[in-house]
């Protein structure tokens, strides 16, 4: 079985009109939401093997926040591709996860993310800054990760959350 957890950045601050939109940091509660989402999927067991984020400045932050709240010991790959990816680009990142990994966090954006977890799972789910899906694939290979083989195990959205 393969365990693919999808997350989307943290909220992220507009307040510098220099920076370009890759460039872009998290804001304050950007800064607070990553650790407890971390907090909180370390809590329910939620721990990825490794981490592989999109290296906009907002998407790399909030997997090193989680990262590190969490206390997950998985290197962090960064993967240009899913910075501002299509559909078609994120299925295929996922489908060319190295199979030496059973769990596997990606960290980027939307609106790519939440089609995603629709394409894989055939559930419409919204996905705010720092939601977090847990999809199951019953499958020994990220290659057979098609469209509609995903089972949805968890959707976590911060609003809706609290640390036990």
């Amino acid at each position: 079985m393969k365990r693919l957890f999808v997350l989307r950045h943290a909220k992220s601050s507009w307040d510098d009109p220099n920076l370009s939109d890759f460039e872009r940091p998290l804001n304050k509660r950007g800064t607070n939401t990553a650790p407890f989402m971390g907090k909180l999927m370390a809590e329910k067991g939620l721990i990825p093997e490794f981490i592989l984020s999109s290296p906009a400045e907002r998407a790399k932050q909030t997997a090193e926040l989680v990262k590190k709240s969490a206390e997950i010991d998985a290197d962090i790959g960064f993967e240009r591709k899913i910075y501002e990816a299509g559909l078609d680009s994120l299925l295929k990142t996922v489908s060319n996860l190295s199979d030496e990994f059973q769990s596997v966090m990606i960290v980027g954006h939307n609106w790519g993310f939440e089609e995603l977890v629709q394409a894989l799972t055939g559930k419409h789910e919204r996905m705010p800054t720092a939601a977090l899906a847990v999809i199951d694939f019953p499958v020994e290979s990220w290659t057979q990760t098609e469209t509609g083989a995903g089972e949805l195990v968890e959707i976590l959205r911060p609003r809706e959350q609290k640390l036990s």
